[in-house]
């Protein structure tokens, strides 16, 4: 079988002469939820004192495959939608941003996920999800689309569809699958405590499936979570607690502050793209879409600052899908900025 993976991680390998064109044979497959934001229309309320809100198609893995897709990647999402007219309407949304959905499936007894949102004065949220159970959990080994999993050059996934029965079999069984095909394996655990059973099933589910990723994603609080309460900022903890013999590339983001790197040979810093946030939303999965797109044809410090500016666009507006940036728009920041 031909080699799928991408070309060793390499801190300052050449660009691609100036070029911004995407490879489009590099198939980006993104599994799990996704669901509906209603996002308040005024900042620093709680719930209760949102005046109105907003509908944003969200959920993180659906959120990379749409950013992938806007910056000119090629990419298909695997998940399960309620047969109604909120799943529709995401179906129809990834569709309209060039996401193959195909992997899709619908139930008629569950419904599509909802998520309120709400934005603090900072732009930083806090959750209220209503998923008792959703479609997106009731998605089962059986409903697997082999054919697209087989096509992927990367598997991209969280922990939330790890939470529950079926869906749990069927997440891991995409990642044998995708293993077997030659994929490499991308893994954000996107920690959202309060939908799980509780912080110990939570900590053991993430972490159960950890040294089988290639690349993982990670923020200061999940690090402080996932190591019993450690400092985030210690470079000895993430790669004694946190770094696997068979990782290619452990990422640490820090919002505005930008994100840690490390590798088996070397590790370092990439400064953060500043703009005033308005919603946080999103941006964590606009860095992954914009990391996971353009290592191929950059060295990782040059795709790590694209995948910063990446997630400072996506803050300055609302919600997570409407706000993923395209590739021009990331190119403008960086060059507003002078970065480019």
């Amino acid at each position: 079988m031909a080699e799928k993976h991408p070309p060793s991680v390499s801190e300052d390998r050449a660009s691609n002469g100036g070029k911004d064109s995407q490879n489009n044979n590099s198939l980006v497959v993104c599994f799990g939820e996704m669901l509906i934001d209603f996002v308040p229309t005024v900042a620093g309320v709680s719930l209760a004192e949102a005046p109105a809100f907003k509908k944003a198609p969200g959920g993180a893995p659906a959120n990379v495959a749409v950013g992938i897709s806007r910056l000119g990647g090629s990419s298909a999402f695997i998940g399960k939608l309620g047969d109604d007219e909120f799943g529709h309407m995401l179906a129809d949304i990834l569709k309209e941003n060039n996401v193959d959905n195909s992997g899709l499936r619908f139930d008629r007894t569950a419904r599509t996920a909802l998520a309120f949102v709400t934005l603090r004065a900072d732009g930083e949220r806090e959750f209220l999800f209503f998923r008792h159970p959703s479609a997106d959990m009731l998605l089962h080994e059986s409903e697997l689309d082999i054919n697209l999993l087989n096509k992927a050059k990367i598997f991209h996934y969280g922990s939330i569809s790890l939470i529950a029965e079926p869906c749990r079999s069927a997440h891991l069984a995409a990642m044998r699958i995708a293993k077997k095909s030659g994929c490499l394996l991308s893994y954000d655990p996107n920690l959202r405590l309060a939908l799980w059973p509780s912080p110990e099933t939570a900590r053991k589910a993430i972490m159960d499936i950890w040294e089988q990723a290639d690349i993982i994603k990670i923020n200061e609080d999940e690090i402080a979570f996932l190591t019993g309460g450690d400092d985030p900022n210690d470079d000895n903890v993430v790669l004694k607690k946190l770094f696997h013999p068979n990782l290619k590339l452990l990422i640490v983001t820090e919002g505005s502050e930008g994100c840690r790197y490390y590798t088996k040979e070397f590790k370092g810093r990439v400064p953060g793209v500043k703009v005033k946030p308005v919603d946080t939303t999103g941006a964590g999965d606009s860095f992954v879409g914009g990391m996971l797109s353009s290592l191929d044809e950059k060295g990782l410090r040059e795709a790590l600052l694209f995948a910063n500016a990446c997630g400072a666009v996506t803050v300055t507006g609302r919600g997570a899908i409407p706000s993923l940036p395209t590739r021009e728009a990331v190119i403008k920041l960086l060059g507003e900025l002078g970065l480019r």
